[in-house]
């Protein structure tokens, strides 16, 4: 089986897709050989020879940030809960500059396995859900590891007014991951759409 989306232990995924060869298999088939916390939701042939995570062209991930003063228990393990300050104007200015091609070494671990670090970012943007939480939407052609969480985790310390929106410019140029911020938790990232 592949899939369209590789995701660390505790990510959530809404929009997985997955191929595999051989005969057609029907989701409630499958449903029953899953454990509860997973679900196929619909199961269709495909062309022979389709590799969902291959022929992927976007991808599309959320970010969950809660930025009310107490934790949520019904946005535990769903949101990131953020205690510090919050000047969204920050978070915006820093998602408007993702759009485009830039070099996102910063924002993968320095032991990788990645070759190209450039990525195409189609659309990113902060945009609030209601209840006191803020989500970070980002779509673009490929994602390196903890690429997503470390952008998050730079926004919000810019945000915090750890760090500048100017520096957070300069870190899309290629500068080493040690400039960045800190990589912020699974639990708050759900792999939202696969588009093709």
């Amino acid at each position: 089986m592949t899939v369209a989306g590789r995701t660390d232990a505790g990510v959530h995924a809404r929009g997985q897709v997955a191929s595999h060869a051989g005969d057609f298999v029907d989701a409630r088939a499958l449903n029953g050989l899953l454990p509860p916390d997973v679900r196929v939701l619909a199961s269709e042939r495909a062309a022979e020879g389709f590799d969902a995570r291959r022929e992927a062209r976007a991808r599309t991930y959320r970010y969950r940030v809660l930025t009310d003063p107490v934790a949520r228990v019904f946005e535990r393990d769903r949101a990131l809960h953020w205690r510090f300050a919050v000047q969204r104007d920050a978070l915006d200015a820093c998602a408007a500059l993702l759009v485009g091609a830039h070099d996102f070494t910063a924002f993968t671990p320095t032991r990788t396995d990645h070759v190209r670090f450039e990525r195409e970012v189609v659309r990113a943007d902060w945009d609030e859900e209601g209840d006191g939480v803020l989500a970070f939407r980002i779509e673009a052609d490929a994602f390196m590891r903890h690429m997503v969480r470390t952008l998050v985790g730079t926004m919000l310390g810019v945000a915090a007014g750890r760090s500048t929106v100017g520096c957070f410019a300069a870190l899309l140029e290629g500068r080493p991951r040690g400039e960045a911020g800190d990589t912020a938790p699974a639990h708050g990232l759900w792999l939202e759409a696969i588009r093709y």
